[in-house]
Parts: structure tokens; C-alpha cells; sequence
């Protein structure tokens, strides 16, 4: 096997973590299939309201068992409702909207959707407080968001027949309910640390039920590694910026795991000014070289992206973000 089928993209690719501004999944999808040919993703546009943000969203992925919203908050609901349907109707249109602009499309594409451990840390029991105090109702969510996104991905594959689907679970809650820092309600106490074991394998539930490559993505400075890794990730997605330890990045990559760089940050810095493709690569070979490895994987094992989704930036500057990612990515492939 060549080095370049080890992860599922293409070498030099570029793509975007998921959210991006505005209402309009048109632009939106047309921006992205037109700025990350290489790996495309399905754009998440959360000011649309209740039912396009991540949790909503994947809410309405879960199989027998319906979610609505109660007080601006997500909770386990006795039988499907109006919110409910409408996180699968904004759903629909947007996977509508992607076979219709990327009909043709005969390389990797990637969708989000929230991890089991950032779910159950949003998402609340009907009697109140969040799902992650009760180990039985995590398992029970784990079942149902794995056969929930297994036929996600099924309905993406039957309208992209030529492409092949890379799966992102959104996992920023992980690291918090590993340690025990996920807060109560009252916010007087916290939720007890989920085991690493218990972890491990309900992510890899989700992993191995959904079936194809799937990739992780955590914002934090402590980002179990090894953990996703075993559990059968094939590449995590992480802020650079937030890294504070580069030894156990370098043993997952050293092992084969896959890194998604977020190297643009997803606000302009004071000059007001997106980064050059040029600042980016020299960001991500700049990591790369101090971890130590040769060159001439970096293309392969590494896809250049925002730090973080770029919701909350003007359309403007995420624009610029997604070109400079694109371009960076082929950069680090030229050399």
C-alpha cells in the first residue's frame, strides 16, 4: 500500500471545520465545493436558528429517540414535535442542495455531526439535567445517534454516487467530561469523569456502526489522542494554537493518525485581514518540523483548515479563510 492510501483525502487538501455565516445554504454550498475542491464539506449555517446548530442538527439524526427544545435548551422529548422536524427539514434541503451542486463530485466529502460525549453534555433528560449523569441513558444515545448516522451517511452516499463520505464527529465536551469538569445545573458541582474506557468504546460504537473513515474534531488543550485514535479515528482536527504539548502529537502521527491543522483563526486579527497562504503553510511546516518528521509526508497526512467553524465571522473574511486554507494545502504538496 502507498503512503497516499493510508487517509482518505487526497494530498495537499484543504477543508472547512463545518459552521459558516449567513442563512443562505446555496452560497454557503457553492462557496465551499467552489474553495475546497479537494475535500468539500457539508457547511453548517446556525444562524438560521433552532435546528441548523450542531446539537439541534444532530438531535434530529438520533433514531427513536426525539429531541425539542425546552427554555432555549435541548432535551430527550416524549414523542416527536415541531423542532424535530424542522432540524430534519433544514437537513433535507441542505443535503439537497449539496447533490445539486456537487452532482458530478467523485472525491471525498465530509459532514459533521456532534460526538456522543458533546451530546449528551448539551442534551437533557426530560426530568431535567444533562444526559452525561446517567451512564445507561449515554449508552442509549450512543445506539441511537450510531444508527442515526449510519443512515446519514447512507442518504449522502445515494446523492453523491461517485463520492466517498468522511465522517467529522464534533467532540469539544470530551476532554471536560473525561475530567470531571462538566458543571451541574446549579453550577455548584460537577458531573463524575466519564471512565477512558468507557470512552473508547463508545466512540468506536459510533465509528465502527457508521463504517466509513471518521475523523474527530476538539478545540482544546488537552485532547485525548491516543484515546480517539484507538478507538478507530483515523485523524483528528485541532486548534494548533491551543496545543500546549506536542509530544503526544507527535507519537498519534508517529502511529498513523491523520491531522486536520487548524491553522486560520476564525476572527481577523487586528490588521483586519485574512492570512496568506503563504503565513499558513509556513504555520503548518513550521509544526511539522518540529515534530520531527520528513517532509514528504506532510502533504499526505496533514489537511490544512480554520481553527474552528467560521459561524461567526463576516462572509468576507470566511471566504478569504477557506481560499487561503485551499491554496496553503497546495503549497505544502509543490514542494
Amino acid at each position: 500500500m502507498t503512503r497516499q492510501q493510508l487517509w482518505p483525502w487526497p494530498a495537499g487538501a484543504a477543508t472547512g471545520i463545518g459552521s459558516l455565516p449567513g442563512t443562505d445554504i446555496a452560497e454557503a454550498q457553492r462557496i465551499v465545493v467552489g474553495e475546497l475542491p479537494a475535500l468539500p464539506h457539508l457547511p453548517e449555517l446556525p444562524a438560521r436558528g433552532p435546528g441548523a446548530d450542531l446539537i439541534g442538527r444532530t438531535g434530529g439524526l438520533l433514531v427513536e429517540l426525539p429531541v425539542e427544545l425546552y427554555a432555549a435548551r435541548w432535551r430527550i422529548a416524549p414523542r416527536p414535535g415541531r423542532d424535530l422536524r424542522r432540524a430534519r427539514d433544514l437537513l433535507e434541503r441542505d443535503l439537497d442542495q449539496l447533490a445539486e451542486q456537487a452532482e458530478t463530485y467523485a472525491g471525498p466529502v465530509k459532514v459533521q455531526a456532534a460526538g456522543p460525549f458533546t451530546l449528551a453534555t448539551a442534551v437533557e433528560l426530560p426530568i431535567g439535567g444533562r444526559l452525561l449523569r446517567d451512564p445507561g441513558a449515554v449508552r442509549e444515545l450512543t445506539a441511537s445517534l450510531a444508527e442515526g448516522l449510519r443512515l446519514h451517511v447512507e442518504a449522502v452516499a445515494r446523492r453523491l454516487p461517485r463520492a466517498s463520505v468522511l465522517l467529522q464527529l464534533d467532540e469539544p465536551s470530551l476532554p471536560a467530561a473525561l475530567a470531571g469538569r462538566v458543571r451541574t445545573e446549579s453550577g455548584l458541582g460537577t458531573y463524575r469523569p466519564v471512565d477512558t474506557t468507557v470512552a473508547r468504546s463508545l466512540l468506536s460504537e459510533v465509528i465502527t456502526a457508521v463504517g466509513v473513515p471518521t475523523v474527530v474534531h476538539c478545540c482544546a488543550s488537552d485532547v485525548p489522542l491516543e484515546l480517539l485514535r484507538t478507538a478507530g479515528a483515523v485523524g483528528v482536527a485541532l486548534d494548533l494554537a491551543l496545543l500546549t504539548d506536542l509530544d503526544p502529537l507527535g507519537e498519534a502521527i508517529d502511529a498513523g493518525l491523520g491531522l486536520l491543522a487548524g491553522v486560520a483563526p476564525t476572527q481577523p486579527p487586528s490588521a483586519g485581514r485574512a492570512p496568506t497562504s503563504a503565513q499558513l503553510a509556513d504555520r503548518v511546516r513550521g509544526l511539522w518540523d518540529r515534530l520531527g518528521f520528513p517532509r514528504r509526508q506532510l502533504a499526505e497526512q496533514v489537511v490544512v483548515t480554520p481553527a474552528c467553524g467560521l459561524a461567526g465571522a463576516s462572509p468576507e473574511y470566511a471566504r478569504a479563510v477557506l481560499t487561503a486554507c485551499r491554496d496553503a494545502g497546495r503549497r505544502l504538496h509543490e514542494e
